[in-house]
């Protein structure tokens, strides 16, 4: 099956990475697979197709926008690709009711903007997919998308380690969970760690343009509080820089916003932070850690006492090595791109 996808694509953000993936694991297993659009040098892995002949299956990675999703721009998927043959990743949880989650996070601003981001998905395809294993929905179809790719993986000791922590990923909902658990529990243990790095936009600043759209909330920050810290702010790293910039850390702390939590919608980061040179402890449920990762991924949840988990991970790295082998184990069993393939083979052609 030779499938294109389509996307608002972004070097530093969203589902860039996986789109390598696939079309790498594609090569390997007989299907063709691009990304629409006209070769692009800050893409490397990338490859590239505007002809919709070519391709048995078009998908949609949507995520907090659609605005890139312009009629004029879907004129010639629309004419060309029969509905049948065209689908939506909904990698937001969008395509859902107005969820509000503890009056924070949400996925849309009230019913008038969901309503219009559902409608035009329906618009393209009668296909909706989601990145989780529990949709809300009964119209969505699961599909994890993101996995484990072992061609990125860091060989270990690969360089020095600049950080005993590290945080690579946008602030993009994360202040409450950041300033209220992990930053608190930073401050308890500081004079035992070295150096502390967040990687990513919006730490030390606000995009412009936030208070017409009423997303103040979801970009809260405090630089002097980092600053208190001894935290380093470093801007973002193109895709094919994560795994290694993850890598400078003997531990990567890896967070996600209360939406996906809630929804338990995956991500490229659930995946990437095993790639890495590195110990990795991710703030989400233990139960949910263990769905993904195996029974040893409870071991790697960020919950609870965290304060003396970082102080043990950054002190005892055997026994977390130990453990996020038989996680990379686990993934390359249940998470290979081998098996997102064929999932989402499987899906277009029901």
């Amino acid at each position: 099956m030779n499938i294109l996808f389509v996307m608002d694509k972004r070097a530093n953000a969203g589902s860039i990475q996986a789109v390598a993936s696939y079309i790498r694991v594609g090569d390997e297993c007989g299907h063709a697979v691009a990304l629409y659009g006209q070769p692009d040098p800050r893409y490397p892995g990338i490859r590239w197709s505007t002809d919709l002949s070519l391709f048995d299956n078009v998908v949609f990675i949507c995520e907090f926008s659609i605005g890139w999703m312009s009629r004029l721009r879907m004129c010639p998927f629309l004419s060309r690709v029969p509905r049948r043959k065209r689908a939506v990743l909904d990698a937001d949880g969008m395509y859902n009711p107005v969820l509000s989650i503890d009056g924070y996070d949400r996925n849309h601003r009230d019913e008038d903007d969901r309503a219009s981001w559902v409608a035009h998905c329906d618009a393209l395809a009668d296909k909706i997919l989601q990145p989780t294993r529990e949709p809300l929905q009964s119209t969505v179809q699961p599909l994890l998308f993101y996995g484990y790719d072992p061609c990125l993986r860091d060989d270990p000791g690969a360089g020095p380690k600049s950080f005993d922590l590290i945080h690579v990923g946008h602030n993009w909902w994360r202040w409450r969970e950041v300033s209220s658990c992990l930053l608190p529990a930073i401050e308890r243990i500081r004079a035992k760690l070295d150096g502390i790095c967040f990687v990513g936009l919006w730490w030390d600043m606000i995009p412009p343009g936030v208070q017409e759209d009423h997303l103040e909330s979801a970009f809260g920050f405090d630089i002097d509080w980092f600053r208190q810290l001894g935290i380093q702010v470093k801007p973002a790293v193109p895709f094919m820089g994560v795994v290694s910039t993850m890598s400078e850390g003997r531990v990567n702390i890896m967070t996600q916003r209360p939406l996906f939590r809630r929804l338990k919608l995956l991500t490229s980061k659930y995946f990437e932070i095993f790639s890495a040179d590195t110990i990795p402890l991710v703030m989400i449920d233990p139960a949910h850690a263990e769905s993904i990762y195996g029974p040893s991924g409870r071991e790697l949840a960020l919950h609870g006492d965290i304060a003396n988990k970082l102080l043990d991970a950054v002190h005892h790295p055997k026994k977390y090595h130990e453990i996020v082998q038989d996680v990379r184990s686990h993934l390359v069993a249940r998470h290979s791109y081998r098996k997102r393939m064929q999932g989402l083979i499987e899906c277009l052609g029901a």
